[in-house]
């Protein structure tokens, strides 16, 4: 099995250093969205001021291509489980029609069209079938793959990859006005900030504890990863980070003993057990002390905004026990959200109110002869709104799964 989950591994790093550079890796530039969207979302942002949800929407995808969705897809198919994640945490989960087999841990899912193909990869024909109006092929999808998709007639956005919060957030953002859900994106988007900057103001001050996240057959998350940005949003320093290793590289026994990690990384408990019995990570630090911490791998390996907070949540709490990080629900965010559209409604009534008053005004001292004249200018009365930006890891993914099978 280990020979097996190697060469797994072996093939899926190659690929995630061919597809990018193949792909031109180039960021989205969706219409629309400025320097401003650029900000941290604040919790309880009104979501009708984070993106324009009009439609047609244009945006340019990581392929280079101008994709353009005509109106509100009523039917969009996801080929990897970060992007059906997203679409289930911005409100768009009865809009998917097909997602791939890793994705159904999500509520509902195993009721879509499966389009996974046997062993790794999608199956195109099974894609088309759902007759979908909108593919959305995050990063790790190859790109044969969309092209074949786009040659049969579909239309497909090839995400770029998310390595960084701030990457999830604009992906998030961007498959918001993609799919008509802006509001869900910006609700996403402040909870998932809000929890991020939970965690980094909880450990701020903290001795940061180095941690290594290992991959099975010597591979680790390295810097340059949505992984390793979710260990420093922790608290942690991903140890094959500071050794200057990038990317998902195959590290030798003696890299893992000198590197010398105090935690490990896990998906479960049963791993966490192995590892740090096993060498060379049971003459580790880690080993030594027993010390590993489990995040479910669908949270770990799955760069969007559940991920961001589950991750961020139980690595907080392993790294620091001690630490006091003030956590939120998703409902607060959405009570938040509920009074600021009540707030913005009333003030709105009352700039009308006060237009009225004065324009009453402006009529009686003009009957009384000042000319139209009035001291007082109306002034429109303005809602503050709140910035908010809007895959390599389903590779991971991909791996990890076939440790299960």
């Amino acid at each position: 099995m280990r020979q097996t989950v190697s060469t797994i591994l072996t093939a899926l790093v190659v690929l995630s250093l061919v597809a990018p550079a193949t792909a031109g890796a180039a960021a989205p530039t969706p219409a629309g969205v400025g320097a401003a969207d650029a900000g941290t979302a604040e919790l309880g942002a009104s979501p009708a001021m984070q993106a324009d949800c009009s439609f047609p929407f244009s945006a340019t995808d990581a392929t280079g291509t101008e994709v353009t969705v005509e109106e509100r897809p009523e039917r969009v198919t996801t080929l990897n489980p970060s992007a059906a994640q997203t679409m289930w945490e911005i409100g768009g989960e009865e809009q998917v029609v097909g997602v791939s087999q890793f994705a159904f841990y999500l509520d509902g899912a195993e009721n879509r069209t499966n389009v996974s193909a046997s062993g790794f990869g999608v199956n195109n024909e099974k894609v088309v079938g759902t007759n979908p109006d909108l593919v959305l092929a995050p990063n790790a999808t190859p790109v044969e793959t969309v092209e074949s998709l786009r040659d049969s007639g579909l239309t497909v956005f090839y995400m770029p990859e998310a390595k960084t919060v701030e990457d999830v957030r604009e992906k998030t953002t961007l498959t918001g006005q993609l799919t008509g859900n802006c509001e869900g994106a910006a609700e996403a988007n402040a909870w998932m900030t809000r929890n991020v900057d939970a965690a980094e103001n909880a450990t701020a001050d903290a001795e940061r504890p180095s941690v290594l996240y290992p991959l099975g057959g010597g591979y680790v998350a390295g810097s340059d990863t949505f992984i390793s940005a979710m260990i420093n949003a922790s608290g942690g320093s991903n140890v094959a980070a500071e050794r200057g290793l990038s990317g998902y590289p195959q590290v030798s026994d003696e890299v893992v003993v000198e590197a010398n990690p105090e935690i490990l990384l896990v998906q479960t408990e049963a791993d966490g057990e192995r590892y740090v019995t096993t060498e060379p990570y049971a003459s580790t630090a880690a080993g030594e002390d027993e010390r590993y911490v489990v995040v479910d791998q669908n949270y770990l390996n799955q760069p969007a905004p559940r991920s961001v907070v589950y991750a961020v949540r139980n690595m907080t709490e392993g790294f620091h026990p001690d630490a006091d990080a003030a956590f939120v629900d998703r409902s607060e965010v959405q009570a938040n959200a509920t009074s600021n559209a009540s707030a913005d409604a009333n003030a709105e009534n009352d700039s009308s109110a006060s237009t009225t008053d004065t324009e009453a005004a402006e009529t009686t001292e003009s009957t009384d002869g000042d000319d139209g004249a009035t001291d007082a200018e109306t002034t429109g009365t303005t809602t503050p709104g709140f910035g908010v930006t809007a895959a390599v890891a389903a590779l991971v993914v991909a791996a990890l799964a076939a440790r299960r099978s």
